[in-house]
C-alpha cells in the first residue's frame, strides 16, 4: 500500500484536481502559485518522491480535497492552504525550508516547519490521548494553523476510510479523532467538524449503536419535525404579541451526544427526552436583553410546565468563560420534555464564535491560557483575511511549563526550569536518591541539566550515590525538595549515630573517660549550637576525632586545675526563695498582635518567658487564646513547621509598669563569697526583685538558677553584664 508508483491515469487525475483546486481558490492564491505547484508535482511524480499512506489514498488528491475543506469550513487562507498541500504531497520532505520560503513565502515555510515538528512528536509519543499531549501538541505546532490543518486532515481522512480493509489502522485513526481532534475542534468553536469527527469515530468504533440510533432518528424525523412545529407555534404567537423581536431555530442532537446520554442515563433511545433543543434568540439592545430574556422565560413557563431541576441560569451569573444564556426544560404537548435555550443576538454570537459554547461544562478540560488562545484564533479566522493576526499567537502559553517523555513514551509535565533531578524524583524517591545523571535525547547530561518540551529523558543511577545538601538548590519542584529533605534527615540521623559510636570507641581505645556534661561543654565551645551538627561534621570527616579528644582532655585538665586551687565549696546546696508575692501586672505593657489589633487577651508562654523588648510572635492555641513566644523560643521552629497557619505577628507597642519573671543560669568556679557577690549586685539594682536562687556545687564548679523580676530586655542585658564581672563566673545565660 505504501508504494510510490502512480499510474498515468492517476497522475492525469491529480493534475486535473490541481487545476480545479486553483479555480476554486483563485480569490486567495497568487497568480503563479498553481504553476509552481504543478512543476513541483511533475518533479515529484517523475522521481517517485510521493508515496501512498497505509490506506492507499492518493496524497495529492487527498491534500487538495483537505485544503478546500479547510478553506470552506475553517476559513484558512493562502499560507495555510499551500502549506497543507505541500505537506500532504510530501514535497517538504525533499525540498528545504529555505527553498519553500523562496517559492511561496516565509509564512508557508514556517507552517510547514510546525507540521514537521508535530510529525516528529507523533513518532515519539505513545500517549497521544492525554491532556498533556494536547497541550504539548499545541506548543510544538508553533503556528495555530498547524492545528487547524491537522483537524481538517483528520476530518477528510475519516470520510475516506469507511470501506477500508485496514481495520486496525481505521480503529486507531477513529480513536484519535475522538479523544484528540474532536476536543480541539470543540475548543476552537468548529462545532460542525467536531460533531462530524465524533459521529464518524462512533460509526467506526461502535457501528451497532451508531446505526441503531441513526435508524431511530430517521424513523422519527417526520414526527419530530411536526412536533417541533406544534411546540413552537403557540410560543411564536405569544412572543410576537408581546412585541418581542426574535427568531427561533431547532437542532437535533448528534448521534454521538445521544449515545453518550444513553450510556450516562443507562436507558434506551426512547428514554432520551431531549433529542432536540429549541433556541430562541432575542433581538434586543444590550441594556434590555436580560429583561427581555426573562420576559421570554416567563411567557414559556406560563405556557408549559418547567422542570426546576433542569434550569440553568447563566444570565445572572455568566460562566467563567463569558457564556450567557437561560436553559430550561419544559413539558410540551403529549407530555414530552423539550429543552429551550433563551439568549440575545450578542450572547448567541459570542457562543457561536467559540468563545463560550459548551466545552467547559461538558468536561473538555484545559488550561485557561490555552482556552483563551484557541478562542482568539477562532475570532481571527472569522475576522482577518490575511491571517497576519496569527503572528501574535506564536506559542507563549507555556512560559512556566515543560512537557517531557519517559523512555517508554509516557508524557510528564514539569514547571519551567525543572532539571534531570526533578524528573528522577518524579519517577520514584529511590531513583532520585541514587541519580547520577541522565540521557536527554540520547545525550549524557548531569543532574542539574534543565528539561525542555519534547525531550526524552532517561535516568542513570548508582548504588553508591546519595542525596547532597546542594541538591536542594538544583531541583525546582516542591515534590523533589521534600523528598531530598527527608532523605538528608534520615542520612543525618544515621551518620550522627555512627559518628557518636565511633567517637565513643576512640575515647575507650585511648582510655579517656567520657563525661556527657564536659562533652556538651566542648561542643558549645567549638561553636556548635546543635549537637547533631557536631556529629554530622565528624561523620563528614570535617572534624578529626583525635583533635576532639585532645581538646576534651585539655578542657578536663583545665577544669581540674581550677578546682585544685579552690579551698572550699562555699556554694554547696545554696537555696533562697523570696517570701514576696509574685508581682501582679497592673498597668500592662501594650502588645500589638497581627494587623494592628490591640486589646486582645494573651498569655506569655512559659517555655521561653518573653519580656518587653524581646522579638516575639503570637500563636493561636486550640481554645482560641493567643500565647506570646520569643522568636528564639526552643519550640518556635516546630510551631512554625507544623502549625504555620496558627502563627500571627506580634510586637511591643507601649511600655507600662509590668514586670516579668526571668530565669538565669550561672556557671562558675565555687569560690568563697561568690553567692554574696551575685546577690549583692541584684539587690543594688533598682526595680529588680530577687525571686529565688538555687545553687548546686560539684567538683569545684557550681551551677546556679536565679529567678528575678524586672522591666524589660535593657534591664536584663545590664544585669547579665554585671553578673559576668563577678570573679569566678564563667557563663551567664537566659533560659
Amino acid at each position: 500500500m505504501g508504494n510510490r508508483v502512480f499510474t498515468e491515469k492517476e497522475i492525469i487525475e491529480s493534475k486535473s484536481a490541481l487545476r480545479d483546486f486553483g479555480d476554486s481558490l483563485s480569490s486567495i492564491l497568487l497568480p503563479d502559485d498553481i504553476e509552481k505547484l504543478d512543476k513541483l508535482l511533475d518533479e515529484a511524480f517523475a522521481l517517485q518522491h510521493i508515496s501512498r499512506d497505509v490506506f492507499g489514498l492518493n496524497p495529492v488528491e487527498f491534500g487538495l480535497e483537505t485544503a478546500i475543506l479547510a478553506h470552506d469550513e475553517i476559513g484558512l487562507k493562502r499560507d495555510g492552504i499551500l502549506s497543507l498541500v505541500l505537506h500532504s504531497c510530501q514535497i517538504d520532505t525533499y525540498h528545504s525550508q529555505e527553498e519553500i520560503s523562496e517559492w511561496f513565502g516565509k509564512g508557508v515555510s514556517q507552517i510547514i516547519h510546525g507540521l514537521g515538528r508535530v510529525h516528529m512528536l507523533y513518532q515519539k509519543s505513545q500517549t497521544v490521548g492525554t491532556e498533556n499531549f494536547r497541550n504539548l501538541l499545541i506548543s510544538f505546532a508553533e503556528d495555530m494553523r498547524v492545528i487547524l490543518i491537522m483537524i481538517a486532515s483528520r476530518v477528510n481522512l475519516m470520510r475516506h476510510i469507511r470501506d477500508t480493509e485496514q481495520v486496525e489502522e481505521k480503529r486507531h485513526v477513529a480513536e484519535e479523532a475522538s479523544y484528540l481532534y474532536a476536543p480541539l475542534a470543540h475548543k476552537l468553536g468548529l462545532y460542525k467538524l467536531k460533531s462530524e469527527l465524533e459521529d464518524l469515530s462512533m460509526k467506526y468504533l461502535e457501528p451497532d449503536a451508531y446505526y441503531m440510533i441513526k435508524e431511530k432518528l430517521n424513523a422519527t424525523k417526520r414526527a419530530r419535525d411536526a412536533y417541533i412545529e406544534r411546540f413552537i407555534g403557540p410560543i411564536d404567537e405569544k412572543l410576537r404579541s408581546s412585541g418581542l423581536k426574535f427568531h427561533m431555530k431547532g437542532r437535533t442532537k448528534s448521534i454521538h451526544s445521544i449515545w453518550q446520554k444513553m450510556k450516562k442515563q443507562r436507558c434506551g433511545f426512547e428514554g432520551i427526552y431531549d433529542l432536540f433543543a429549541i433556541r430562541i434568540i432575542i433581538d434586543a439592545p444590550e441594556d434590555k436583553e436580560k429583561m427581555q430574556c426573562w420576559q421570554t422565560f416567563s411567557i414559556i413557563t406560563d405556557m408549559y410546565q418547567p422542570n426546576p431541576k433542569r434550569m440553568r441560569d447563566w444570565l445572572s451569573v455568566p460562566k467563567s468563560n463569558g457564556y450567557e444564556s437561560l436553559h430550561i426544560t419544559v413539558l410540551g404537548p403529549e407530555s414530552k420534555w423539550v429543552e429551550v435555550q433563551i439568549r440575545s443576538e450578542r450572547m448567541d454570537e459570542i457562543a457561536e464564535r467559540g468563545l463560550a459554547a459548551h466545552w467547559r461544562y461538558k468536561g473538555v478540560k484545559g488550561e485557561s491560557g490555552i482556552d483563551e488562545w484557541l478562542n482568539n484564533i477562532r475570532a481571527a479566522l472569522e475576522s482577518n483575511d490575511d491571517m497576519q493576526m496569527m503572528d501574535q499567537f506564536k506559542m507563549d502559553l507555556y512560559e512556566d511549563e515543560v512537557f517531557v517523555f519517559t523512555p517508554k513514551g509516557d508524557l510528564l509535565k514539569f514547571r519551567k526550569g525543572a532539571t534531570v533531578l526533578d524528573f528522577a524524583y518524579h519517577i520514584h524517591s529511590n531513583v532520585g536518591n541514587h541519580c547520577v545523571g541522565g540521557r536527554i535525547n540520547g545525550k549524557m547530561v548531569p543532574v542539574r541539566e534543565e528539561l525542555h518540551s519534547g525531550d526524552t529523558v532517561d535516568i542513570m543511577t548508582s548504588n553508591s550515590q546519595s542525596p547532597k545538601q546542594d541538591w536542594l538548590s538544583i531541583v525546582k519542584t516542591s515534590r523533589a525538595k521534600s523528598k531530598i529533605r527527608l532523605a538528608l534527615k534520615e542520612t543525618q540521623v544515621k551518620d550522627g549515630i555512627y559518628a557518636k559510636e565511633m567517637l565513643e570507641r576512640r575515647f575507650k581505645n585511648k582510655k579517656v573517660e567520657l563525661d556527657e556534661g564536659t562533652m556538651n561543654q566542648l561542643i558549645k565551645k567549638l561553636g556548635f549550637k546543635e549537637t547533631r551538627d557536631f556529629y554530622k561534621q565528624l561523620a563528614d570527616e570535617k572534624l578529626d576525632p583525635n583533635d576532639v579528644i585532645l581538646k576534651y582532655v585539655e578542657l578536663k585538665q583545665h577544669e581540674a586545675g581550677n578546682t585544685q586551687q579552690l579551698p572550699a565549696r562555699s556554694a554547696e546546696e545554696f537555696n533562697f526563695t523570696s517570701p514576696e508575692e509574685e508581682y501582679v501586672r497592673q498597668n500592662e505593657d501594650v502588645l500589638v498582635i497581627d494587623r494592628n489589633l490591640k486589646g486582645i487577651d494573651y498569655q506569655l508562654a512559659k517555655c521561653c518567658n518573653p519580656i518587653y523588648g524581646d522579638s516575639i510572635f503570637g500563636f493561636v492555641t486550640v481554645n482560641g487564646g493567643i500565647k506570646i513566644h520569643r522568636t528564639d523560643c526552643p519550640n518556635a521552629p516546630e510551631l512554625r513547621r507544623r502549625f504555620g497557619y496558627r502563627v500571627v505577628r506580634a510586637k511591643w507597642s507601649g511600655k507600662g509598669s509590668s514586670q516579668y519573671s526571668i530565669t538565669l543560669r550561672v556557671i562558675g568556679n565555687d569560690d568563697i563569697g561568690i553567692v554574696n557577690n551575685i546577690t549583692s549586685i541584684i539587690s543594688k539594682e533598682e526595680k529588680i526583685v530577687m525571686r529565688s536562687i538555687n545553687i548546686d556545687s560539684h567538683d569545684g564548679l557550681f551551677g546556679g538558677i536565679l529567678v528575678v523580676q524586672l522591666d524589660d530586655t535593657s534591664k536584663l542585658e545590664a544585669l547579665i553584664k554585671k553578673i559576668r564581672t563577678v570573679k569566678g563566673v564563667k557563663q551567664v545565660e537566659r533560659l
